[in-house]
């Protein structure tokens, strides 16, 4: 991978990939990030929350021109494979180049190319004195994978440049010029467990293999939601076969698909072998149903000891009715734009702590009234439940400026460089660019990356091809402005 053209970005990706970097891990990362800037003798500022500024004077005869930010986001998404031992706070990631030579991916985890990419070749201009381009500044925010909070963080008047390229995209010959903003919903479920009845047995029941996915990017790809699948066989398993649950955990991570789900379930010691069957049943019905879509759906089921307490019946039933009704998926194509994603959810999670259940949802819209519109529905699914249900980390869309100075350069550069033009679009992922321009109205914005498939899945892979022309693209763009 080192040996990968550009040299310098792909040197300083493998660097960014020895430094365990998962979201709400951002010490290690940052205080890389300060050395190098320092090291390179540039005005380097650090926030209080981590955020890292590096400045670097404008070219020769660059001087009087308008300043360009780099923009990108330090931390990742930690998400691995069930079997794969890797420690996301300690392990580096396991990077290589596949066999084809054309993709850069690693070995059963998340590999960070969102967005270790965008801030490798922000790092590659700093470091590089041939490059032609304004006064500059690389602005690294941290903890954008859970809540965006370095960008919350970031006050007005830090930032000096009037352009901001966002290198947080992940399609290549692609100008994102606004996202969905976004509202976390979490739901409670206390209980007073109960005794499980004498003579049950317990069965563990796993739901593995799906593909997940990125909630934003990859929500309209109707791909399986793990807690959903196993709520679907649970509904069936209490109602028709005295099945009870005492445990349940499903999902990692607000904004990604659930890939992995699993429940402990107490039944009478008679009905085991029909239970069996039954999972059976339900794998071949979930793997005809989603063929063509998953690939490698695996539910099973296997004798663990037996636990001494279990959910009350009624608690649990409210449990699985809400998550039933809970909505998940694409709710709403932008009508203009019928390709596009306007509103989602994400039911993302669902972890028993104690004597709690805690559900988690990622709710995603460009329109702020349709965030607010299926928020409050899923609020209704789980408090009719009685649920206790709390809101959280929202934050506004990025509006569309089909005026921007900024695009209309790069539409051109992009077609004088690479001989056709880009497609200018809205992504239904969050970005920070939102919520930058709160905090700095006018400021003149665009995203855009090489092509990375599968993002918040230990699929993640970025194409080496489209690297080379991120690169070239930005380096372009900073000699045209």
């Amino acid at each position: 991978m080192r040996n990968l053209e550009p040299k310098s970005l792909w040197e300083n990706f493998y660097n960014l990939t020895q430094i365990p970097r998962p979201s709400g891990k951002k010490k290690e990362i940052a205080d890389f990030l300060v050395n190098y800037g320092k090291n390179l003798g540039l005005e380097t500022i650090q926030d209080e929350i981590g955020n890292v500024l590096i400045r670097k004077p404008a070219s020769a005869g660059y001087e009087n021109h308008p300043g360009v930010i780099l923009q990108g986001h330090m931390d990742m998404v930690p998400q691995k494979n069930s079997d794969v031992k890797h420690d996301f706070e300690k392990d580096p990631i396991r990077a290589y180049v596949e066999n084809n030579k054309e993709w850069v991916t690693a070995d059963g985890t998340t590999l960070g190319a969102d967005n270790g990419i965008g801030v490798a070749a922000a790092m590659a201009i700093l470091a590089d004195k041939n490059v032609v381009h304004p006064p500059l500044e690389a602005f690294f925010t941290v903890d954008e994978e859970t809540g965006m909070y370095g960008a919350h963080a970031l006050e007005g008047g830090v930032l000096q440049g009037k352009v901001l390229l966002n290198l947080d995209s992940e399609s290549e010959g692609e100008l994102y010029i606004g996202c969905a903003g976004g509202i976390d919903t979490t739901a409670k479920f206390p209980f007073e467990p109960v005794a499980v009845e004498k003579g049950d047995i317990a069965l563990r029941i796993s739901l593995k293999g799906l593909k997940g996915g990125h909630s934003g990017c990859d929500i309209h790809l109707q791909r399986a939601n793990a807690v959903k699948l196993l709520f679907r066989f649970l509904k069936v398993a209490v109602s028709e076969y005295e099945a009870r649950l005492a445990g349940v955990d499903g999902g990692s991570l607000r904004n990604a698909i659930p890939r992995e789900a699993e429940a402990i379930v107490t039944i009478p010691k008679e009905g085991k072998d029909e239970f069996i069957e039954l999972v059976d049943e339900w794998e071949d019905l979930f793997i005809k149903e989603y063929d063509g879509v998953e690939d490698n759906i695996h539910l099973a089921a296997e004798e663990v000891a037996c636990p001494k307490q279990e959910m009350p019946e009624d608690v649990q039933d409210f449990l699985i009715h809400a998550i039933t009704i809970c909505p998940h998926g694409v709710y709403r194509m932008i009508p203009e734009m019928p390709d596009v994603v306007e509103t989602s959810n994400n039911l993302s999670a669902i972890k028993m702590n104690g004597n709690c259940v805690e559900v988690f949802c990622l709710t995603r819209s460009s329109v702020e009234s349709r965030k607010e519109e299926l928020a409050q529905i899923i609020q209704s699914a789980f408090a009719v439940a009685g649920a206790d249900v709390e809101f959280s980390g929202s934050y506004p869309g990025w509006k569309p400026n089909t005026k921007s100075r900024i695009l209309h350069v790069m539409q051109d550069i992009y077609e004088k460089e690479f001989g056709n033009k880009p497609r200018v679009i809205t992504i239904h992922a969050g970005l920070e660019c939102g919520i930058i321009g709160r905090n700095y109205p006018g400021m003149d914005m665009i995203s855009f990356g090489p092509t990375i498939e599968h993002p918040h899945s230990p699929d993640e892979r970025v194409n080496i091809a489209t690297v080379q022309k991120f690169y070239r693209y930005i380096l372009a763009t900073l000699k045209e402005l």
